[in-house]
Parts: C-alpha cells; structure tokens; sequence
C-alpha cells in the first residue's frame, strides 16, 4: 500500500500536504497584503517581503499598501521602488522588475486576466518583464504578457497592452509613443522615505 493510498479522513496524505501547503501560501498572502503591508516600519514590511516573494535585492523600498498576489513569481531587482498602492500580480506568470525601478503609487502590473473572447470568461495569463531604470508613473496599468524596455517612461494612467522599446516614453490607453528618454541611465535610486 502506497501513501497515495492512505486515507486521512477521506483525502490521501499527499493530497492533504498540498492543501496546506496552498492554505499556508494563502494565509502569508493574506497576511502579507492585509496587515504588513499597512504597518508603518519599513524593516518589517521589507523582511516579509523579501521571504514571501521568489527574489528582493537590496535597497528595496516599499512603500504602504504595495500589494503581491503569489510573491513566488515575483522578482525584484536591487533599488526598486514601489510606492503606495502598487499591485503585483504573479497568478498568471513571472513578474520580474530589473534594478533602480520607480513604480508609481496607484500602480497595478498584472499577469492574470480574462479572455473577452471566451465563453465561459476563461482566464490567460502571460510574464512581465520591467528593465532597469524604467519609470512607470502613477496609476499606470501593466498587462500580461509585456515588456518595458530598459530606460522607458510608461506616463500617468496609461495602459501598457505591448512592448515597450528601450527608451521610449509611452502614454494613454492604449499606451502609444509620445516621446524618446535622453538619459545616460547611469543613476542609482536612493530613496528612504521616513512614516511611508
């Protein structure tokens, strides 16, 4: 007899391990999102950060309220800053955000989303990829399955639905070319920000 036989209560032990193991992943989501997430030390919001999501380099700053779904997809470079608000979503596929990243307050980058061509309002999900040095301003929304390439400007309330290339300042919904970035992108973010 297998373990895959052994009944606890009806479910195998197998079975049983993975729904804890998810209830737990669960629970660090919740807690993470709902109460860590709007402490004002942010030592200890960084601390549990770093331990829910996949990678966190140094210097990271995170700002109240930033919110992950499934930090195991989540990658985030060194000097990253998320601000206020932002959402993460890594249900659909890899986040992953390059170094000295200034994300804007209001902010969501998702990975999930639902098929409008679907009949029964299925879900499809794709990666995202932020390059270094880009900055995506406040209330931008970022799509599954995009690219921000490194040094580009994603402006205010805009809504990435595809790549965008190196450099480029892109804005509206659907964010489109509005300019080129004239940067060196030699810069490093140092930003500490005290009761935030």
């Amino acid at each position: 007899m297998g373990i895959e036989a052994l009944p606890y209560n009806g479910v195998s032990k197998r079975r049983f391990a993975a729904r804890f193991t998810s209830a737990c992943a669960l629970l660090a989501q919740y807690i993470f999102n709902n109460i860590i997430t709007y402490v004002p030390i942010r030592r200890l919001r960084r601390a549990f950060f770093s331990w829910y999501t996949a990678n966190c380099g140094s210097e990271v700053v995170l700002l109240l309220g930033v919110q992950v779904r499934n930090g195991s997809n989540v990658f985030i470079g060194d000097r990253v800053v998320l601000n206020r608000n932002v959402l993460i979503d890594g249900r659909g596929g890899r986040v992953q955000i390059e170094n000295d990243v200034d994300i804007g307050q209001d902010t969501n980058i998702w990975t999930l989303e639902h098929d409008v061509h679907s009949d029964s309002h299925a879900t499809q999900g794709g990666d995202v990829f932020i390059g270094d040095h880009v900055w995506v301003s406040s209330r931008a929304t970022i799509l599954p399955g995009t690219r921000v390439g490194r040094g580009a400007v994603v402006a205010c309330g805009s809504v990435v639905t595809k790549d965008v290339p190196a450099l480029a300042i892109v804005g509206g919904v659907p964010a489109k070319l509005i300019g080129q970035r004239r940067n060196s992108l030699t810069y490093q973010l140092h930003y500490n920000p005290r009761f935030q």
